[in-house]
């Protein structure tokens, strides 16, 4: 197992490399961050000399190799926005508030899929069954930034029952976590109910009903262990849509993380905030997805990554 994560983690090198280029590329592309700087009063003295301090007037093989020596180094640059301050320091001072709303929004996601998953394929055809499929579909069909408002206006202005910005209060990462993990637990739900529905009609858990097993246990420990791979496998896949819902629902709630800083820094054009953003959220998933992979060989013994 050790030299499985030694070899995955080598893996997420090239990778790792080739964001850092495409986001390179197409931070270049996508306007002059001078003229944003400076302005369009700027004489054009001042937009050569702040460019020729940035070092934009190189070519840009040049800046990038520049840029990933300096990265290697564990300096990923200066803000543009945030004058003086260095890009990773920024980012590792909204990470805190990303990763607790995201973790936060995943643990909702699961302790409401897992009963409803259940129920759901217990009483298949009947009425839990189809109120969970309902429940379901309508959640992934909801946009998070309606929801999030609709949130907002029930339990923060009508009821004012919980805050609805910021993270000083302890209650305030409700609302945006469950904003963010109620469509992650309609897509769980239902491939949770596919996955038990599969396992129970296969003949162990014949054999266990056979036997006088009870039906809790034939659930907890013989079904849900061997559909929980799906299941899993599908919390991986769906971190990337964690990260991205997290921008969005940040921005309604004015949560302080990277989501919000990544929307500030790209309407600033400031490169170096953007390009460690996209490196962490790379991290981040590339992770997530590993440890997955880890937790199949202790959810199924005979699954043994060489």
């Amino acid at each position: 197992m050790a030299k499985y994560i030694f070899w995955r983690i080598l893996q997420m090198i090239p990778i790792l490399l080739g964001i850092t280029l495409i986001v390179f590329l197409l931070v270049r592309v996508s306007g002059d961050p001078v003229l944003l700087m400076l302005g369009e009063e700027a004489t054009a003295e001042q937009i050569e000399a702040l460019t020729k301090s940035l070092g934009l007037d190189r070519p840009l093989y040049v800046q990038y190799l520049s840029y990933l020596g300096d990265v290697l180094q564990g300096d990923l640059g200066m803000s543009l926005r945030y004058v003086n301050q260095p890009a990773l320091e920024i980012v590792m001072e909204r990470l805190p508030a990303t990763l607790t709303l995201a973790s936060t929004a995943l643990l909702i996601a699961i302790l409401i899929s897992i009963p409803a998953g259940i129920i759901a394929s217990v009483n298949r055809h009947g009425l839990p069954d189809y109120l969970a499929s309902f429940l379901s579909v309508f959640g992934q069909a909801i946009p998070n930034f309606w929801l999030g408002i609709m949130l907002i206006l029930i339990f923060g202005v009508t009821l004012q029952w919980l805050p609805v910005s910021g993270w000083d209060n302890p209650w305030s990462v409700l609302l945006p976590a469950f904003t963010l993990g109620a469509s992650l637990s309609a897509v769980l739900t239902r491939i949770l109910r596919s996955s038990l529905l599969d396992v129970m009609g296969q003949d162990f858990i014949r054999t266990a009903h056979a036997k006088g097993v009870s039906p809790v246990h034939v659930i907890f420990g013989h079904a849900l262990r061997n559909a929980a791979l799906p299941y899993i496998t599908l919390i991986g896949l769906e971190a990337s849509s964690l990260m991205a819902g997290a921008v969005v629902v940040e921005q309604v709630f004015a949560w302080p993380g990277i989501g919000l800083l990544a929307v500030q820094a790209i309407g600033s054009r400031d490169m170096a905030v953007v390009q460690t953003i996209v490196l962490f959220a790379a991290v981040i998933v590339m992770s997530i997805n590993l440890i997955v992979d880890v937790l199949y060989s202790f959810i199924d013994p005979r699954i043994q990554h060489g």
